[in-house]
């Protein structure tokens, strides 16, 4: 079982606590989080970009001239795709980028990059986070004090409106409830910080 330090809002340790092997101690799949990756970003897309073809755009029902004799090229509508303020020939139209992953590979892949994470000496456990008021210098002091100055993924066992507002306008840092974590999220912050009862709600839900 991995065993992982616990730390303070101040940067100190306070005791140590043992993860389960079933989530933070596996061998991470490189293929399924990338596959989980690429679903998140293609599930992002609206896919609502259009453009108008030659039948949709207004005007150019008359031939513009007779087929022979005039000497230019043969030409059936002012709203062919060669004409300014013509139709698109093959422009994008709303579409579906969605991509599906079935459970256990959405599994796997989270309890992956958990693990990952472990691996990397990149994970932190905090015993709690206390917010008494909306202020973002005491949560920039306790990431510079955990050592995340750069990305950082703060995961909380809650939802927390004075904890999530603090940390909303400081630079590279996201938050997050277990139940909105995601591949694509973790693996790229460069310091996941967890809340010691989020870790617990984690290992509940994956184990």
């Amino acid at each position: 079982m991995p065993t992982i330090s616990v730390f303070d809002m101040a940067g100190k340790e306070v005791s140590t606590m043992e993860l389960s092997e079933a989530v933070f101690g596996i061998e991470p799949n490189a293929v399924v989080m990338h596959q989980a990756v690429v679903a998140y970003l293609a599930n992002q897309r609206q896919g609502t970009q259009s453009t108008l073809t030659r039948t949709e755009v207004a005007g150019g029902g008359r031939k513009p001239w007779k087929q022979k004799g005039t000497g230019h090229a043969r030409q059936g509508s002012i709203r062919a795709p060669q004409w300014t303020h013509g139709g698109v020939a093959l422009g994008p139209k709303p579409r579906s980028y969605r991509l599906a992953l079935n459970k256990k590979v959405k599994r796997l892949a989270m309890k992956s990059a958990f693990s990952s994470k472990v691996l990397d000496g990149d994970m932190i456990v905090i015993d709690k986070i206390e917010a008494a008021e909306y202020k973002t210098k005491t949560m920039a002091a306790m990431l510079k004090a955990l050592g995340a100055d750069r990305k950082a993924l703060v995961v909380l066992p809650e939802m927390d409106q004075k904890a999530i507002k603090s940390m909303a306008n400081i630079p590279g840092v996201k938050t997050a409830q277990v139940g909105t974590l995601n591949v694509y999220d973790i693996l790229g912050c460069d310091k996941f910080i967890v809340v010691k009862d989020a870790v617990a709600k984690i290992e509940e839900v994956y184990a």
